[in-house]
């Protein structure tokens, strides 16, 4: 049996093994690397590893996750979600869906503030779920808005994920943010519109509409948002704008956070330490695993692993779209059982020679897989948000996964479309160059 194949087995049976058994996805990647490396390769092992944990671990471009994690943790811990809310409101309780439509768009503002699912997801649904259970709509509504716009903190940029990935495939990060751009709000739109044709659907289920709000009530609400809409622009633009890398931006991001939180007078010693320490812990396991993954990594590219895998690929004469629909399965079958970072670093080294020997591009195929890995948020057993919102409404896993199913379709959905329309996905990157 050829040895190549043989390497490809046991790196199956080996990473498989240890993630049945529970053992930390690090530790994992790093483990099942050190064996290929001593049992396949005559190269010298320890030397390898180490200089590729320290090469992986002082990469520029990993700068800004820190920031952006911390970031979300400071605005997690400031009163941002109720100002949204009070903001939001006046404009969306008259149409069809009503305040269900505040989850959709204070999810897409939040994600373009924290770039993370799971914290953009809790914030908002710390406020809205009381409040629309209060006001009597559907639960089951409720929470599915929620679980399924809160995935959008992995789209819309500045996602921790597109970071991941970017330092993975060697892509630049400000343009996966600016692809990003157009996809996220069209899942905005995805959403709302179902919420709309839902309600209009399901009339009774509803709560009666409210009183008409004055226009000058509106434009007044709109001062809530402008603390969330500044720091926006501040970070988002600073990077489209040309004046600010994303690490740079990410400062930015730290700082308004923090003059945000003081502004809310929810910025104490205790509540910086706080968020300080979860953002450090936060980060040091991405940045584990992203360092474990790139000794794995090193270890099947001296195994000609990926290039043997991409050359296979290539007789079986699979046409873009098949390979495409052959990777997405198999991410969102990773998806019930890992989380997203987890997925993009164990799956890059075998993936990505692959898409690259396609010729689809890689920025494109990065808008692709965070979009499956939104999906994979909300699928059980290990779908993030479903936990968040358990956590939120103490529901069954079960009942908020049904409740998010329609959100994982439209996800589909927008798949579909990116497939059929790339330039959804590159039209801004190639217009801003």
């Amino acid at each position: 049996m050829d040895m190549t194949l043989i390497a490809g087995l046991t790196l199956a049976v080996l990473v498989s093994g240890f993630l049945a058994m529970g053992v930390w996805v690090s530790v994992a990647l790093l483990a099942v690397g050190m064996v290929m490396m001593q049992a396949f390769t005559f190269a010298p092992m320890g030397s390898l590893m180490a200089s590729t944990l320290w090469d992986a671990s002082w990469g520029w471009a990993l700068t800004s996750l820190p920031l952006f994690v911390w970031m979300g943790e400071i605005l997690f811990r400031s009163n941002l979600s109720r100002d949204m809310f009070r903001g939001l409101a006046p404009w969306v309780g008259r149409l069809p869906g009503g305040l269900l439509h505040v989850n959709v768009l204070g999810c897409g503002v939040m994600a373009a503030i924290a770039g993370s699912s799971a914290v953009t997801c809790a914030t908002i649904g710390r406020m809205s779920v009381p409040e629309l259970e209060r006001r009597g709509y559907p639960l089951r509504q409720t929470i599915g808005t929620l679980a399924g716009s809160g995935t959008m903190g992995l789209l819309i940029p500045p996602s921790i994920i597109m970071i991941v990935y970017g330092v993975s495939a060697e892509q630049s990060i400000a343009r996966l943010f600016i692809a990003g751009v157009v996809p996220g709000l069209a899942l905005m739109l995805l959403f709302s519109g179902y919420v709309a044709v839902w309600s209009l659907l399901n009339r009774d289920a509803m709560p009666d509409e409210p009183t008409r709000t004055p226009l000058r009530e509106k434009l007044l609400a709109l001062r809530s948002l402008a603390p969330s809409i500044g720091l926006v622009i501040l970070v988002i633009g600073s990077i489209y704008g040309g004046f600010a890398t994303p690490t740079e931006a990410a400062v930015i991001g730290v700082v308004g956070a923090l003059l945000l939180s003081g502004a809310y007078r929810t910025l104490s010693w205790a509540s910086f330490r706080d968020g300080l320490m979860s953002a450090m812990r936060t980060s040091c396991m991405i940045s584990f695993i992203i360092g474990a993954a790139s000794c794995l990594s090193i270890a099947v590219a001296f195994v000609d692993l990926p290039r043997q895998l991409a050359a296979w690929v290539g007789t079986l004469g699979l046409s873009p779209m098949i390979l495409l629909c052959v990777l997405g399965v198999l991410i969102l079958i990773l998806g019930c059982f890992l989380e997203g970072i987890s997925i993009i670093v164990l799956t890059s080294s075998v993936m990505l020679p692959m898409i690259e020997a396609a010729g689809i591009d890689l920025v494109w195929f990065g808008i692709f897989l965070v979009i499956l890995i939104e999906a994979a948020q909300i699928t059980p057993p290990v779908g993030f948000n479903l936990f968040v919102m358990q956590s939120l409404t103490g529901q069954n896993i079960l009942f908020i996964a049904r409740a998010a199913l329609p959100y994982f379709v439209l996800l589909l959905v927008l798949l579909g479309l990116i497939i059929l329309f790339p330039d959804i996905v590159l039209g801004l990157p190639k217009l801003m160059g």
